[in-house]
């Protein structure tokens, strides 16, 4: 009797402990969430936020005078949705192609029978150190392959990263020999193997690489600002750098003539053009989040 009261009370202690220790995790989870949230609350609160007041209160959270002006300026622009049908193309057609030229080069290299691989795996590490430079490679673009005011120009320049290459075959290299060896028995080629087999238990690495790619092929405006002089095709980012150097130029106008200042939403235009730059992303980056801590290849070989 004596015996079941000692672990009737230790069992009841334990799950105090635990109780506790969850309780700790949990806030301590949540202060960091806040924590990062912060400063998305800022730009969010600060987009509807009067250029005067920032000049008395600062970037606030919640704004003291809430004013709609400067998404108003955004999006009553007529290229903005064009803009961004250009942006969404090119980030998923950009994405798509960075994503076969990758992988079929990644796999390769991670074969140990490739004969070649290290000689190849060379010149790929070779690009990370030295460039062409800008006026050559401006010169290839737009003299030679002639895609100047072209949707290929914001695609082909940045298809290919070495670097996420090799991320992708260092992740090929560390699946399990056995699951190619087997189909290697079984009869299937290198391709099959790949399609089959490869590809379906990498998608957390796939599904990384794919949002590197993206990110790059949205956030994209360099290469616009040199090759695109066409209204039709520039992309979002171009155009919202456009318009926050169109407010920057009148403001200092304002200031060299004397004029009040105080209507020019400066400050509020960044932080909108910034929502507007990242609402997107940040709407579909938890449903890819999901792979990133997905064990899918936990358990791929029995025995």
């Amino acid at each position: 009797m004596k015996k079941d009261n000692l672990q009737t009370t230790q069992t009841k202690k334990k799950g105090k402990e635990d109780f506790v220790f969850d309780l700790v995790i949990y806030l301590l989870a949540a202060a960091f969430c806040i924590f990062c949230l912060y400063p998305f609350a800022i730009i969010l609160g600060s987009s509807f936020e009067t250029e005067t007041n920032f000049a008395l209160h600062g970037f606030p959270v919640i704004p003291k005078d809430f004013t709609t002006k400067a998404y108003k300026m955004v999006l009553g622009d007529s290229q903005i949705f064009k803009a961004y049908g250009v942006t969404i193309f090119t980030t998923v057609a950009g994405t798509l192609l960075s994503m076969f030229l990758t992988i079929t080069m990644a796999y390769p290299l991670s074969l140990k029978k490739v004969k070649y691989r290290n000689i190849i795996t060379f010149f790929v590490y070779f690009t990370m150190l030295f460039g062409g430079g800008l006026v050559p490679t401006y010169l290839l673009i737009s003299k030679t392959l002639n895609m100047k005011n072209n949707l290929i120009v914001l695609i082909l320049p940045v298809a290919f990263i070495a670097w996420n290459m090799f991320l992708m075959r260092n992740f090929f290299a560390g699946l399990p020999g056995e699951l190619a060896e087997s189909a290697y028995i079984d009869g299937a080629n290198d391709l099959q193997i790949l399609v089959k087999i490869i590809l379906p238990v990498s998608v957390p690495g796939i599904a990384t690489i794919s949002l590197f790619y993206a990110l790059n092929y949205w956030n994209q405006w360099f290469n616009a600002m040199l090759y695109i002089e066409k209204q039709d095709l520039v992309p979002l980012q171009y155009l919202l750098m456009r318009m926050l150097r169109t407010v920057d130029a009148m403001k200092e106008m304002a200031r060299s003539t004397g004029i009040a200042v105080g209507d020019i939403p400066q400050n509020s235009l960044r932080m909108a053009t910034t929502v507007v730059a990242i609402g997107p992303v940040v709407f579909l980056y938890p449903f890819a989040q999901k792979y990133f801590t997905s064990g899918l290849t936990v358990g791929a070989i029995k025995g």
